[in-house]
């Protein structure tokens, strides 16, 4: 059963690697590169006006990709214990979920006239 526990805890370590990547990348795409059609998606669309909402969707991805690769260094240099880096890990991971949803959101409200 403990070998069955290990497998699984570094497929989750491992997955931080590929997640911090991913949002890291998008945050450089957005702020650098300048590429709106990431910035607040609903149904797979930016909205009328993504430069408005872009700093906040690069904040988002900027500072979740840097908790996760914190994580990912305190684990590698000073072992960081498995309960400490999951609970931050799995609480950014769904707080960066959260955040997108309700920065897409706003961003797709139509105004009533």
């Amino acid at each position: 059963m403990n070998n069955i526990f290990t497998v699984i805890s570094w497929m989750m370590f491992i997955g931080l690697i590929a997640i911090s990547y991913f949002w890291l990348r998008r945050a450089w795409l957005i702020g650098i590169k300048k590429d709106y059609s990431y910035v607040a998606l609903k149904q797979g669309l930016p909205p009328e006006n993504p430069q408005r909402y872009a700093v906040f969707s690069v904040a988002i991805n900027l500072i979740s990709g840097l908790v996760l690769v914190t994580v990912i260094l305190l684990v590698s240099i000073i072992g960081l214990k498995y309960d400490a880096w999951t609970s931050i890990s799995g609480t950014t991971i769904w707080m960066k979920i959260f955040s997108e949803f309700i920065l897409s959101r706003h961003a797709h409200m139509k105004k009533k006239p």
